[in-house]
C-alpha cells in the first residue's frame, strides 16, 4: 500500500472546501478516478446562502468551486458553469452553476445525482462527493456559553470557540465513508480551518473512517494567515483541534510552507517546502504541491 510517490496510489482522498480544496484537486486531477474529494457543506454566505434560505438545500458553492477546478478541457458549459449575474434584481450575485446543481438536485432523487450528472457534462473524471446530503449549519460553542449558528457569523468572532458542532446532526455521505476506508492517502486542507477544513471532521462517520483507516493522513497548512478567529490558533492549536476528532496521534505529516510556527508535540511531523506560486505566493502552486506530497510518501516510507 505504501507506495514511492502519489502517482502509484489507488485512491486518495482529500477533504475541505474553498479555494484551497480546490488548488488540491487541481494539483492531483491527473489521478483521474483515482481521486476523491469530500466537499464541505455548511456555507451560509453569498449566492449559496440565499439559495440554502429559500430552497432548504446544502451548501452548492464549495461542490462548484471544485467541479470548475477540475475541468480540464474548457467548453461553452465550463463557462456557463462558473457564469455570474451582475446588475441588480434577483439574479445578481447568483452563480449559474449553483443554479444548475439546485436545477438537478431538485430533479433527482440524490444530490450526488446532480454532481455526477454535472461531471459528466464537465468531462471530469474525479469524484466530487458532499460531506453530507441534507441541509446543516456550522455551530460555534464559545466559552462564555453561547452558540454561534452559521459559517458568516463564525468567520465574523472575535476569539475562536471553545468548539464546533453541526446543527442539525446529519448523516455522512456513505460514498465518502467508503471512499475513506478505501483510502490509501487522505489529504486534510488547506482552506479556512475552522470553517472549510473542519466541518467534514464534525460527522462521527467520517471521524471514524479517518481514525480507523491505515491511510496516510496529511494536513496541508495554509500559506498565510488567515482572518478571524482561526488566526489565533497557531500550528500546535490546528493539530490539536484535528486529533480530537480523528484520534490522538492519527497524523502522520503537516505540510507546512517554510517559518511556520512551532506545532509542539506534532514538530516531528512536519514537512516544511517553499509551496507558494511566484506571482501569488499565498496561493498553492500545483506542481509544488504535488512534489511535496511525493516527498512526504518518501520520507514516511524511509521512517518505517
Amino acid at each position: 500500500m505504501w507506495q514511492k510517490n502519489i502517482n502509484d496510489f489507488d485512491r486518495v482522498v482529500a477533504i475541505g472546501g474553498g479555494h484551497g480544496m480546490g488548488r488540491v484537486l487541481s494539483s492531483l486531477s491527473f489521478l483521474g478516478q483515482r481521486l476523491t474529494g469530500i466537499v464541505t457543506t455548511t456555507d451560509d454566505g453569498g449566492s449559496t446562502g440565499r439559495l440554502r434560505k429559500s430552497q432548504e438545500c446544502i451548501a452548492w458553492g464549495d461542490l462548484r468551486n471544485c467541479l470548475n477546478q477540475l475541468v480540464t478541457d474548457p467548453s461553452i458549459g465550463s463557462l456557463l458553469f462558473e457564469y455570474r449575474f451582475a446588475g441588480k434584481g434577483e439574479l445578481a450575485g447568483h452563480n449559474l452553476g449553483n443554479l444548475m446543481l439546485l436545477a438537478l438536485d431538485n430533479l433527482c432523487v440524490r444530490p450526488l445525482d446532480a454532481i455526477k450528472l454535472i461531471s459528466d457534462m464537465l468531462k471530469i473524471e474525479s469524484q466530487l462527493l458532499p460531506m453530507s446530503e441534507f441541509p446543516t449549519d456550522l455551530c460555534a460553542h464559545m466559552e462564555c456559553g453561547t452558540q454561534i449558528l452559521g459559517e458568516v457569523s463564525i468567520d465574523q468572532l472575535a476569539t475562536p470557540p471553545l468548539s464546533l458542532g453541526l446543527m442539525p446532526e446529519v448523516q455522512a455521505t456513505r460514498e465518502a465513508v467508503l471512499a475513506l476506508q478505501q483510502a490509501d492517502m487522505i489529504i486534510l486542507g488547506p482552506g479556512s480551518f475552522l470553517t472549510s477544513i473542519m466541518p467534514p471532521l464534525l460527522l462521527a462517520e467520517i471521524a471514524q473512517a479517518i481514525n480507523e483507516s491505515s491511510a496516510m493522513l496529511v494536513f496541508v497548512c495554509n500559506l498565510v494567515a488567515e482572518n478571524g478567529p482561526a488566526s489565533q490558533l497557531d500550528l500546535m492549536s490546528q493539530c490539536r483541534w484535528l486529533e480530537s476528532r480523528v484520534g490522538q496521534g492519527r497524523l502522520d505529516a503537516i505540510l507546512a510552507p517554510q517559518g511556520a510556527s512551532d506545532a509542539g508535540e506534532w514538530q516531528g511531523r512536519v514537512i516544511e517546502a517553499e509551496l507558494g506560486e511566484l506571482e501569488l505566493p499565498h496561493r498553492h502552486d500545483r506542481l509544488k504541491l504535488k512534489l511535496a506530497l511525493d516527498r512526504i510518501i518518501q520520507q514516511l516510507l524511509n521512517q518505517r
